[in-house]
C-alpha cells in the first residue's frame, strides 16, 4: 500500500484506519506532495508512534531511477522501476528558464504505431498513479520542473483513471498546486477517453495526427481504424478553445509519405474549424524502419504553407536523439521480457 497517489479523501481514511485524528490527512498530504519526502519517518510533525503505525501498513511509494543517461544537448533520460516490477523511461528536457518532463503512462503501448519504438515493444502493463507521480517526485531535477507532458511510453487515454488521478494531485491545492496549463496530455484520439478528459480536466490536449488522410493514417497508425480522426476533430470542434486551454496536433514529417502540398491542403481544410496549433516533429530513425525523415527545407516549406493559410505551426526542436530519448524512441522492451 502506497501513500504517493492517494487523494485527500483517501488520506483521511488512512488516518482513520491508523487511529490518527482527521487533520493528520492534511499533514500527510503536506509531506507527500508539497515537501516531497521519500520516507514516512520524515513526517516529523506526526508523533513517532503514529509514524511507526503508518510504516506497518504503508510505504511512501518513492523509487529512485535505476539508471540515467545525459545527451550532448543536456537532455536526460531516466529509467524508473514500477510497483509491478517493470520499468519505464522518462525524459527531462531543460531549455533556459523552462524545464519539461516527458512522463510515461504505460509499460509499452497497445496502439502499434509503425514509426514508434514503444509501439514495437507491445503492451506490458498499466502504470498506477503512484508510478506516474514517482517519475516526477523522484526526479533529481524536480525542483527545476516547470512543465509536464504525457508524451512518453503508452497511450494516456488507455490508462485514463491513473492519468487523471496524477494530474488531479499535481494541480490540487494540497498537492503541487500547479496550474493545469503546465500539463499537456497527448493521445492518438481515443474518443471516449477524450470526452472524459475534456470534462474532468483542464490540462492542455495534444492529438497525434501525422497524416490527414484516413487510409494513409491507418497504414501508419492502426488506431485510426477504431477511432476516426475526422470524428475526433468533429467532437473537438464543439468545444470552446477561446480560453487559455490549448489544443495542439503533433505531426511527424516523413519524406514522401505526408510532406506534400496535397497533405498540407488537407490539413488546412481539416483543422479549419479549430483554434489550434500544429507542431511539426522530425522523424527519429528506429532500427529496420522503412520510414525516412523529411529534409529541413521540406519541414520549413510545410510550416510556412500552414501558417500562411491560418494554421499556427512550429517546428519542434529535436532533443536527446543520441541517447534514444527523442520523440518515438522510448522503449523498455529489453527490461520487460
Amino acid at each position: 500500500m502506497f501513500l504517493l497517489g492517494k487523494n485527500m479523501e483517501e488520506l483521511r481514511e488512512v488516518a482513520r484506519e491508523t487511529g490518527l485524528p482527521p487533520y493528520a490527512a492534511k499533514q500527510m498530504a503536506h509531506w507527500i506532495y508539497e515537501r516531497g519526502v521519500a520516507d514516512i519517518a520524515e513526517m516529523t510533525n506526526l508523533a513517532k508512534a503514529a509514524r511507526e503505525k503508518l510504516q506497518e501498513h504503508y510505504q511512501m511509494g518513492r523509487m529512485a531511477p535505476a539508471t540515467s543517461q545525459t545527451s550532448v544537448d543536456g537532455t536526460k533520460k531516466y529509467l524508473f522501476p514500477t510497483v509491478s516490477g517493470h520499468y519505464v523511461e522518462s525524459v527531462f528536457i531543460p531549455d533556459g528558464d523552462r524545464a519539461t518532463l516527458c512522463v510515461s503512462s504505460q509499460v509499452g503501448c497497445k496502439m502499434g504505431c509503425a514509426f514508434c519504438m514503444t509501439g514495437r515493444q507491445g503492451f506490458d502493463g498499466q502504470l498506477t498513479a503512484t508510478d506516474i507521480l514517482n517519475q516526477i517526485y523522484s526526479l533529481p531535477e524536480r525542483e527545476r520542473l516547470t512543465n509536464v507532458v504525457f508524451m512518453g511510453q503508452g497511450e494516456p487515454f488507455d490508462n485514463l483513471d491513473a492519468v487523471l488521478r496524477a494530474t488531479e494531485l499535481l494541480t490540487a491545492d494540497y498537492g503541487l498546486a500547479w496550474s493545469p496549463r503546465r500539463i499537456t496530455v497527448s493521445t492518438v484520439g481515443l474518443r471516449k477517453g477524450m470526452e472524459r478528459f475534456l470534462v474532468e480536466s483542464q490540462c492542455h490536449l495534444a492529438v497525434s495526427l501525422h497524416n490527414p488522410f484516413p487510409v494513409e493514417r491507418a497504414e501508419m497508425m492502426p488506431a485510426e481504424r477504431a477511432w476516426s480522426l475526422a470524428d475526433c476533430i468533429g467532437m473537438l470542434a464543439r468545444e470552446d478553445w477561446s480560453g487559455q486551454r490549448r489544443l495542439s496536433f503533433e505531426y511527424i514529417v516523413f519524406e514522401g509519405l505526408n510532406d506534400s502540398e496535397r497533405h498540407a491542403r488537407e490539413l488546412v481544410r481539416l483543422l479549419a474549424p479549430l483554434k489550434c496549433r500544429v507542431n511539426l516533429i522530425r522523424f527519429h530513425t528506429i532500427p529496420d524502419s522503412p520510414f525516412h525523415g523529411a529534409p529541413e527545407a521540406t519541414m520549413v516549406r510545410l510550416r510556412d504553407y500552414l501558417t500562411r493559410h491560418g494554421v499556427t505551426t512550429t517546428i519542434r526542436a529535436s532533443r536527446g536523439e543520441d541517447i534514444m530519448a527523442a520523440c518515438g524512441l522510448l522503449s523498455t522492451a529489453s527490461k520487460t521480457k
